[in-house]
């Protein structure tokens, strides 16, 4: 077995982080942003530049705690993905940051981590919680808690979305999107790719994420960053650059449910978003 079950709440930083207006132009780039979008792209807009919610994964990776030294990274996978905003990020700053495994769980086929970032000021002011879930498959069963189950998030069944906004990813996005800082080698190199059982690169996960939470952004806020709270998805399914993604939005009782979808079915489930 490679689960280190020692890692558990062994803390990672602080980590200072410190960015500026070009970083916040890449990431939004990155996330399919293009120059119609001026207050994304360029720190000349007028009102002056917005940072997209979900610009927080890129200090917060920085703070991703170590996760044991002989895991295979080919088998630890991306569950799912949260993220909350406590303050609108400014346009550039410095972000003190702090990372833990907070649990390890067993689901019998597979290990699942549960991993925090939380990102301060230098003064101590709250910016951000993110929250990954990996799974780590083939190292389940070792006899540990199989911890909390969590409920399906289904869109309204035969409700049409209340906002549905489409977007081609192009294909050279994912060489684009890991100068964000995620350099793993399966979003780029055909053979580490075909290695991992993938037939070629794949887009990265939070490159997905961050094109939902772009079009979330624009089309239900009318591009008000500062409204939107927090962002909860699950990845379903792989995205290659070149395809189309589709995000749709249901306004229900449960909060503003989200689904992504590319011409070959549901990549990202069980999205939740909380906006003002």
């Amino acid at each position: 077995m490679s689960v280190d079950l020692s890692v558990i709440n062994k803390k990672k930083g602080p980590v200072v982080f410190e960015y500026d207006w070009k970083d916040v132009v890449l990431y939004a780039l990155g996330v399919g942003a293009t120059a119609q979008e001026l207050p994304y792209v360029y720190e000349g807009a007028e009102g002056g530049l917005q940072v997209l919610p979900s610009f927080c994964m890129v200090p917060a990776m920085r703070g991703y705690p170590p996760v044991g030294d002989q895991v295979d990274f080919s088998r630890f996978l991306h569950g799912e993905q949260t993220f909350r905003l406590y303050e609108p990020l400014p346009a550039q700053g410095r972000v003190e940051l702090e990372g833990e495994v907070t649990h390890i769980y067993d689901k019998g086929k597979a290990a699942v981590y549960h991993i925090l970032v939380s990102g301060k000021t230098g003064e101590g002011t709250h910016l951000f919680d993110a929250h990954w879930v990996n799974f780590y498959l083939g190292e389940g069963g070792f006899g540990g808690d199989p911890g909390p189950r969590s409920a399906p998030l289904n869109p309204p069944e035969g409700k049409e979305p209340d906002w549905s906004f489409t977007d081609k990813v192009p294909e050279n996005q994912a060489a684009l999107y890991r100068l964000n800082g995620d350099l793993n080698p399966l979003h780029v190199d055909p053979e580490f790719a075909r290695a991992g059982g993938q037939k070629r690169p794949i887009l990265h996960g939070l490159c997905t994420y961050g094109y939902a939470v772009r079009a979330l952004v624009n089309e239900v806020l009318e591009g008000d960053v500062t409204r939107f709270k927090s962002f909860k998805a699950r990845f379903s399914s792989v995205v290659y650059p070149g395809d189309t993604l589709t995000t749709n939005c249901w306004n229900t009782d449960e909060g503003y449910l989200v689904q992504v979808e590319t011409q070959r079915g549901v990549v990202m489930s069980n999205g939740v978003a909380e906006m003002e």
